[in-house]
């Protein structure tokens, strides 16, 4: 179904929330000038919930901060909600994660009870302009949309199923007010410390030889309030220099997200999608690859336990 008058599906921002980006998968390949990959903090959560709209996991959502989040919708579109945990309502009902949301229409979106991130995925995509072949919004670089604002008018693609005039569409959404029952989104419900595996980093020789001791210790590290997409600083026990790299300088190199750099202070700083190119600082330690969307949905003040798992 066609908005009204031929006009374009679109989602009107009516309230952003505390921050709400538009990301997608990011802008591989241009590294080598400068330019960082970027895209979904939790990449798994966008994907998921493009697949339930059915989109290409390339397409363009929106990854909600601490939630708040509130969008009229232009026209009919099929919506889908990942990541952390939130209640969802539509024109003040509680809705489930998966909807048909209708024609002036609006969604809310709570705060999450455990997590950070929420990921809003539309059918058909958000087709803002892209840049350097990506829609994703790098803080960091300062590429891409800006933070959405009151006002904003989001375009969406295509859907590649058509929307029904019965309540359905795409992966038979059900109309907003009665939810998909059993497709809730989750963040990890463990309770206790946040477990994020780690290898031995490519400067882990620089470092006093006991150091897996101190990294992975029982009491582990608490998160601090200066932690956002670029990097997650971490309070906790330092780490100390080995013999012979104490005050040494180390020349910039490559990072990568999950990559665990040590200032001068020891405490580590786990540096997450928005990270920049190049450090100058040892890295001790890297997230194993599936670890990098947990450290997503850490929150300040959330208690993250550190544990070695070595390479093969």
């Amino acid at each position: 179904m066609s908005p009204a008058g031929g006009r374009r599906a679109a989602l009107e921002v009516l309230d952003p929330g505390l921050l709400t980006l538009v990301q997608d998968r990011g802008r591989p390949g241009w590294a080598h000038v400068g330019v960082g990959r970027s895209g979904a903090a939790d990449a798994g959560a966008l994907r998921a919930a493009n697949r339930r709209v059915g989109n290409d996991d390339d397409a363009a959502g929106l990854e909600v901060l601490l939630g708040g989040l509130r969008v009229r919708a232009v026209g009919d579109v099929l919506v889908s909600v990942g990541g952390a945990v939130v209640d969802l309502r539509v024109d003040g009902r509680p809705v489930g994660p998966d909807l048909l949301l209708r024609d002036g229409a609006e969604l809310l979106l709570g705060r999450p009870e455990r997590g950070l991130r929420t990921y809003v995925a539309v059918g058909g995509g958000v087709a803002v302009d892209p840049v350097l072949g990506s829609r994703a919004s790098d803080r960091l670089g300062g590429l891409g949309p800006a933070p959405l604002a009151a006002g904003d008018l989001l375009p969406v693609g295509a859907p590649a199923g058509a929307l029904s005039t019965d309540g359905t569409g795409t992966g038979g959404m059900a109309t907003a007010g009665t939810g998909t029952p059993g497709a809730r989104p989750h963040v990890r419900p463990d309770e206790g410390p946040v477990v994020l595996r780690v290898e031995p980093g490519p400067h882990a020789h620089w470092f006093d030889p006991r150091w897996p001791g101190v990294l992975c210790a029982p009491e582990g590290y608490g998160v601090l309030p200066e932690s956002d997409r670029v990097a997650v600083r971490l309070d906790g026990p330092p780490l100390a220099r080995a013999r012979g790299f104490v005050g040494r300088e180390l020349a910039p190199v490559g990072l990568v997200p999950g990559a665990v750099q040590v200032p001068p202070d020891g405490r580590p700083v786990v540096f997450g999608v928005d990270h920049p190119v190049t450090g100058g600082y040892p890295v001790v330690a890297v997230l194993h690859a599936g670890d990098v969307d947990v450290l997503a949905q850490v929150r300040p003040g959330d208690a993250v336990q550190l544990v070695l798992r070595l390479a093969l």
